[in-house]
């Protein structure tokens, strides 16, 4: 895979400039910096090796040109010129990467500007479990080319929120071929530009493409988005896929499946586990259902997106464990923020109370943020408090439906409804903390 280094850090001379390199295997005795996802990456020229993180890269192909254009130097020239030389003769052969003289002195000089985590590139690692459930794992490096094949059909997206933003950057950013849709349509702007297509409605989306994908707030919204005026039902034909993203009941996803199918249409449900960052950073968990064949369609939109995503089965599957792990989630959100408020209350010390909790069998990196946040009065929305309680009620309504108690999920709910009431629907979940002050 080719690449052109947008590399955004500062050195001792100022910017670096954009510059052509291919990602490659790591030597198997380093370790990953942490931080966010990133390549490790050969640069033409002059044989250093880094990682890089995926917000500095652009594909080789479609920027080439441009970034001709834009630099002008000798040593660039040369370094392209490498690349097309390297291409001739590899005839779209990839070798990895051998350790190197210059590995490790670049590495070090560049390990305060460059950190990464993660792996980009991931190959599919298929296991079958006891339950028939199945899930596509990202494998730890650059297993099959140090990079990720886009699939080659079209891809549609409705809804760009805060999920769904997130989604469509990292679709983009590996290849995909995108037509995007939302209903306050200003937000497109940022993915045109990025190389998206626009489209007017989502009929004409669905018409467009061979995949589409929503990701919507709620069951009516997913229903209108399919079933209302100039809607997803219009523009399905026959093999058309249609991929519901967003958390819904189970009776939503039946009705929706039924109505795409009817139209030969091929239907999957994939909710994702995760916050507005891990979207960002293409880390969600995608928990699907439904046509299987859809499933294994999506695989490279799977693994642009998130890190690792599992198969349930049937449709409606994956709409109830999504809603069983967001109740657990908002529950223990909420039971942090009465934590921390008792805490102030009887004279302890919040940070102390954190640092602690950090310390022992609990302690996350969701804890962690969460506590920080609400310390520093931050309650920016990563994952909107009004979703979370919809997730909760959804839930207990199914635990209902199961004849099943869900007494924690329903105390739980009722706090985020004080919430609410207080105006915190559209801060991050963690202001239900403004429930217990209030």
């Amino acid at each position: 895979m080719f690449l052109f280094l947008m590399l955004c850090f500062r050195g001792k001379l100022g910017r670096y400039p954009p510059w052509p390199g291919k990602v490659v295997s790591p030597p198997k005795d380093l370790k990953k910096p942490r931080g966010k996802k990133c390549f490790f990456v050969k640069f033409f020229g002059t044989e250093d090796h880094a990682w890089i993180k995926v917000e500095q890269l652009k594909p080789y192909h479609p920027h080439k040109e441009e970034m001709i254009k834009i630099n002008k130097g000798k040593r660039f020239q040369q370094a392209v010129d490498a690349v097309e030389e390297y291409l001739k003769k590899a005839k779209g052969k990839e070798q990895p990467v051998k350790d190197d003289p210059h590995f490790h002195h670049f590495l070090l000089s560049q390990s305060e500007k460059v950190r990464g985590d993660a792996p980009i590139s991931k190959r599919l690692k298929i296991i079958e479990e006891d339950t028939g459930s199945t899930s596509i794992q990202a494998a730890d490096s650059t297993a099959v080319n140090g990079s990720i094949t886009p699939t080659d059909k079209r891809i549609g997206f409705l809804g760009l929120g805060l999920m769904g933003s997130g989604i469509v950057s990292n679709l983009l950013k590996m290849g995909h071929v995108v037509t995007v849709w939302n209903r306050t349509a200003e937000k497109c702007d940022l993915f045109i530009q990025e190389g998206a297509r626009l489209g007017r409605t989502p009929a004409e989306v669905v018409s467009m493409c061979d995949i589409t994908f929503s990701c919507v707030s709620d069951p009516k919204a997913a229903r209108d988005l399919v079933l209302g005026p100039s809607g997803v039902l219009q523009g399905i034909r026959p093999g058309k896929c249609y991929v519901e993203m967003s958390t819904v009941d189970p009776e939503t996803i039946t009705e929706l499946s039924q109505v795409i199918t009817s139209r030969g249409g091929r239907f999957l449900e994939a909710p994702v586990s995760g916050s507005q960052q891990l979207s960002n950073d293409g880390m969600l968990v995608i928990v699907a259902a439904g046509d299987r064949s859809v499933y294994e369609d999506c695989s490279s939109c799977f693994q642009a997106m998130g890190k690792t995503s599992f198969f349930l089965g049937e449709a409606g599957n994956a709409a109830r464990m999504m809603l069983i792990l967001n109740m657990v989630q908002g529950s223990f959100m909420a039971t942090i923020a009465e934590g921390l408020t008792l805490a102030q209350a009887t004279g302890q010390s919040q940070q102390t109370f954190l640092d602690i909790l950090c310390q022992g069998q609990m302690a996350s990196t969701f804890v962690d943020q969460k506590c920080q946040n609400i310390l520093q009065g931050n309650f920016k929305p990563d994952y909107y408090l009004k979703h979370i309680q919809k997730d909760l009620r959804l839930a207990i309504s199914m635990g209902d439906s199961a004849n099943h108690p869900t007494p924690m999920a329903a105390a739980a709910n009722e706090v985020y409804k004080r919430a609410k009431a207080l105006d915190q629907s559209d801060n991050d979940m963690s202001a239900v903390y403004r429930a217990y002050i209030h």
